[in-house]
């Protein structure tokens, strides 16, 4: 995790296990567009498998999609405050949504393993952003804005949420949060066209 902030504002990136979870089963499922904003699929991309056996008599395709778009939307609402990671074998976190604890169930080993592989990845990514300054582009961002509006900014907070989406781009969550692809900030022009609108927004 990594904390850039000044005088009232403070801006927060890391990634989310159960985020990463909610992806992969997303797109083993084959659910592309899923969830509000459509993030586009991870990357490294995760093979689809067929589920029309296994889900059929639990309400099918539609049913399994909608039930990720509600457990999509309440990790959405959770961040970063409490985010229940999902508990084997039965999956309580995911009662009622039978379609997807199916999938969960089916899933649920390679999701972990898969998850762990893309923490391990952002941790030492993360590392060598510290070590060359990756992030001063944040309170360069905020700096900007005040210069231009020639005040100190509000008191904010800004957190971002870094996962491994194949579009390197930003999707804005209201009030105040954002998922982001994790290499977008390695293109930091990119970066800046994403980010800089939200940080005018709140400082």
């Amino acid at each position: 995790m990594h904390h850039t902030g000044g005088p009232g504002w403070r801006i927060t990136l890391d990634t989310c296990t159960p985020m990463l979870m909610a992806l992969y089963f997303r797109d083993v499922a084959g659910l592309a567009g899923a969830g509000t904003p459509a993030l586009s699929h991870v990357a490294p991309a995760v093979r689809a498998a067929d589920h029309s056996m296994l889900i059929s008599g639990v309400g099918g395709v539609a049913a399994l999609r909608d039930q990720w778009e509600f457990w999509w939307s309440r990790l959405l609402q959770a961040h970063p405050s409490n985010e229940p990671n999902i508990s084997p074998p039965d999956f309580p976190e995911l009662a009622g949504l039978p379609a997807l604890q199916r999938v969960a169930q089916a899933h649920f080993g390679a999701a972990v393993s898969w998850s762990r592989e893309q923490e391990q990845v952002y941790s030492s990514m993360a590392a060598q952003r510290e070590t060359l300054g990756g992030h001063k582009i944040l309170a360069d961002l905020v700096q900007n804005r005040e210069m231009e509006l020639g005040r100190s900014s509000r008191d904010f907070t800004l957190t971002i949420v870094e996962v491994p989406l194949a579009e390197p781009r930003a999707w804005f969550i209201e009030p105040n949060r954002l998922i982001m692809s994790s290499h977008l900030l390695d293109d930091q022009e990119n970066f800046r066209s994403y980010v800089q609108p939200v940080v005018d927004l709140l400082v």
